[in-house]
């Protein structure tokens, strides 16, 4: 299991104090969570894409970079790389020159993104999202998997004898997830070419992802991929905690009452109900984050929001210091010991690498 932090990177004033960091504050905020998450023990950073106020990480392989230099073990992610507005050319390019920096510890999750006046702005259409999503990746696909690329679609100019450099490290691209709250042609493309599915079920209650999950999982075996509780799947989750149940309600409640996402809507109480966020206790959180298999299924990545809707950087940091020495070690051992053995880890480079060196020694 892996088990990181991804940020939506919202720059939110502090309903407690009344402070708003400036844009450069909550940028360098981030590299310092995720160089923290690295030193506390955790497997993954992500962070989202989003060109609109109140967010700033608008250029994410900017971001990885400059964090790869600074890290050597944790892997770089997205939590969402907009595959729709993004020519493919360019994440194609993008994402390899990372791999390079990075010594191939990085993967990436594709989404349609959720916010309509994103679209024209890079001149497309909300209503081509789903078409967008599958003639994009079909061409990322290929400029990965391909030297030589001569393509024709409907939303970009055409490509004759195209190469995208620099290529994949080692021939190996990046791990793809296809992220979706909603959609299910993108569970339909995930389970096709065997890529994983990540489900950010952090604001819909488990009814809903378990459909989309389940979709993944049974088109999965459907294409040969392996059985359908091999799936590779990643969750999103949410988690303020302290060693005292109480305190970590009284503390973070003016928070999400004021988060820009869901604040002034359902309680805080009817949130945490429906949702995987836990407020609460570190046993809280480890009983709450080791039911989730039992709803989904074995799986891949957990990943948590913990640095929005206003906290300062050294709340957060304390929240992963003691998740780092209260929770993890324990839900290590628990999904490790839960885990059958037929079910794969979490993909990573290295994995990656040494199975297609074994599938070429066999082709030979």
């Amino acid at each position: 299991m892996q088990i990181g932090i991804f940020t939506v990177g919202d720059v939110t004033t502090d309903p407690t104090n009344n402070t708003t960091p400036t844009e450069q504050e909550r940028i360098k905020a981030m590299v310092t969570i995720a160089k923290h998450a690295e030193e506390v023990g955790l497997d993954v950073f992500a962070t989202g894409e989003h060109h609109n106020r109140p967010f700033v990480p608008s250029s994410p392989t900017t971001m990885l970079g400059y964090i790869a230099a600074q890290t050597e073990r944790i892997i770089l992610s997205t939590s969402t790389t907009l595959i729709t507005t993004n020519d493919p050319v360019k994440i194609a390019e993008d994402f390899a020159m990372l791999q390079h920096l990075a010594d191939g510890r990085v993967d990436l999750i594709l989404g349609r993104g959720n916010t309509a006046p994103v679209y024209p702005w890079f001149g497309k259409s909300m209503q081509d999202s789903v078409e967008l999503t599958v003639e994009n990746y079909a061409l990322l696909r290929r400029l990965w998997d391909e030297e030589v690329v001569t393509w024709q679609g409907r939303f970009r100019t055409p490509l004759n004898g195209f190469t995208s450099t620099p290529r994949p490290l080692d021939d190996v691209a990046p791990f793809i997830w296809h992220g979706s709250i909603r959609t299910p042609e993108v569970a339909e493309i995930a389970a096709y070419h065997g890529d994983g599915f990540f489900a950010n079920n952090i604001f819909w209650p488990k009814e809903h992802y378990q459909q989309l999950i389940s979709l993944y999982r049974e088109r999965y075996e459907h294409y040969g991929h392996g059985k359908a509780d091999q799936a590779i799947v990643g969750l999103g989750g949410q988690f303020f905690i302290r060693k005292n149940s109480q305190d970590a309600v009284r503390e973070f409640r003016p928070y999400f009452d004021n988060a820009p996402v869901y604040g002034h809507g359902p309680s805080m109480e009817d949130f945490t109900s429906q949702t995987p966020l836990t407020v609460g206790s570190p046993q809280e959180m480890i009983e709450k984050t080791l039911s989730f298999r039992e709803f989904f299924g074995d799986y891949q990545r957990q990943l948590f929001l913990v640095d929005h809707a206003g906290l300062p950087l050294k709340t957060v940091l304390e929240q992963l210091d003691l998740f780092a020495s209260d929770v993890l070690p324990t839900l290590r051992r628990e999904f490790a010991a839960r885990t059958p053995k037929h079910v794969p880890d979490g993909p990573t480079f290295a994995a990656r690498k040494a199975a297609r060196l074994v599938a070429a020694t066999v082709e030979v």
